[in-house]
């Protein structure tokens, strides 16, 4: 059995549902118990657990042969790498406590620097605590979502996409479907206890600014511009929207980091892996769903 987390988002609900189209046994954790029962229906089994209750999520992760687990960033948190360094040790306290076999945990891209990567950062802790806790650990270092572009769309009116990664650079962007794929294959392949590899993903090909706009151009039929947003707008636009100011610094590091190439896959002994999803059927979905002009 195989337990996953964060079913009610995009990456562990494609992890889960993969699993049991397989006919794998499935152990969804949710934090809403109201949640569980579009999962029962499906033949899993469900764990109520939230990553901060130790007692339940041990519950939730005793007795299966591996789990995909998540570290959500909080945005809302005035010392979020404080926080989510608690976090990430607590994590690893119970998957010493369950003797958890292995663990899939869903890092990023430019992990493998303790610094300059903003919220990275968090997941290079969440690595190392991890693998300190005698479990396999097997880091799907996941390239930019191609679903962030979701934040861009209601520019397009203006015939306009903003980034904060100039339009020119081209770097690796990956659809979270992908994602939750890969997950479900780490997880049955398994991996051998007390050692971290690492699996680099990324979409079919790379992409930078200028053709996510035009790719927006073909789907909407109006032409699109990627427009550089300065770095200086990163904080107060991210806190217009509810972000914390040291979490909003901490993307401003990372969009710079994008941009200077720091946040770059290390190579080396890592498994590249590239998904199949292309950027235009994803922003084709992102276009769909925000009603924008098509």
């Amino acid at each position: 059995m195989y337990a996953i987390a964060g079913v009610t988002g995009h990456t562990g609900s494609v992890a889960a549902t993969t699993l049991l189209a397989q006919g794998k046994q499935v152990r969804v954790i949710v934090r809403d118990a109201a949640k569980a029962a579009a999962w029962r229906a499906r033949g899993a089994e469900v764990a109520v657990a939230s990553l901060d209750d130790r007692d339940a999520l041990i519950a939730a992760l005793t007795g299966v042969a591996g789990a995909f687990l998540l570290l959500p960033p909080n945005v809302a948190s005035t010392s979020p790498l404080e926080d989510n360094a608690r976090r990430s040790a607590a994590l690893a306290d119970v998957v010493r406590a369950t003797r958890l076999p292995h663990v899939v945990l869903l890092s990023s891209v430019g992990a493998q620097h303790p610094d300059g990567t903003g919220p990275i950062r968090a997941l290079h802790r969440a690595e190392r605590d991890l693998a300190a806790s005698g479990a396999a650990v097997t880091a799907i270092r996941a390239a930019f979502f191609q679903e962030n572009w979701a934040a861009s769309l209601g520019a397009l009116a203006q015939g306009s996409l903003p980034t904060f990664v100039p339009a020119g650079v081209r770097y690796a962007q990956v659809a979270t479907q992908d994602i939750g794929r890969t997950a479900a294959a780490a997880l049955v392949e398994g991996g051998a206890r007390g050692a971290l590899q690492r699996i680099e993903l990324s979409g079919p090909r790379d992409y930078t600014g200028t053709e996510v706009a035009a790719a927006l151009g073909r789907i909407t039929g109006v032409p699109v511009t990627a427009s550089d947003a300065p770095l200086d707008a990163v904080v107060p636009t991210f806190v217009g929207h509810g972000v914390s100011r040291a979490a909003a610094e901490l993307y401003r590091e990372m969009y710079a980091g994008i941009a200077s190439g720091r946040v770059a896959f290390e190579g080396g002994a890592a498994r590249a892996v590239r998904g199949t999803v292309e950027l235009e059927d994803t922003l084709r979905t992102l276009v769909a769903a925000a009603g924008a002009p098509r």
